[in-house]
């Protein structure tokens, strides 16, 4: 009786030890798509604000006490590059004129080497909150 237990008990290992059990997964093609998607967002999250600004750069300009100096490079810049926004601030004493919406800082550095021709005193690549920056949304328009 024992050895009769033993060899059943063998066949059954025999068995289990050879079956060949296997799942197959098929998965759908638009989890690839809406995974894309989700990095694409979280790329472009980690690159903003608390004020839902992105962080970019600018070129300060120019950094003066007189407000007639200020507003008057302020004019020749808008008038020169009337694609690019350009900033007066004040913060007191000074008045700061800034340049730019620049995602990376290839691309301001590209504009201070021009614009450092026509101001000489000193144009500065400085981190800013931009507006400019590309949503998530724009980046991903369907095939």
């Amino acid at each position: 009786m024992k050895t009769l237990f033993v060899l059943v008990l063998l066949l059954i290992s025999n068995f289990v030890a050879h079956a060949s059990d296997s799942i197959i997964v098929r998965k759908d093609g638009r989890l690839d798509i809406l995974t894309a998607k989700q990095a694409a967002i979280n790329k472009n999250t980690a690159k903003m604000t608390s004020n839902g600004q992105f962080r970019g750069y600018r070129l300060q300009v120019l950094n003066t006490r007189n407000r007639e100096e200020a507003f008057k490079v302020k004019a020749e810049l808008l008038q020169k590059y009337p694609d690019q926004k350009v900033f007066a601030l004040f913060q007191s004493p000074y008045f700061k004129i800034r340049f730019g919406n620049f995602a990376d800082r290839e691309e301001a550095e590209k504009y201070k080497k021009e614009i450092s021709r026509i101001y000489p005193q000193g144009v500065y690549v400085i981190q800013d909150a931009v507006d400019a920056a590309p949503t998530a949304a724009d980046q991903l328009s369907e095939p």
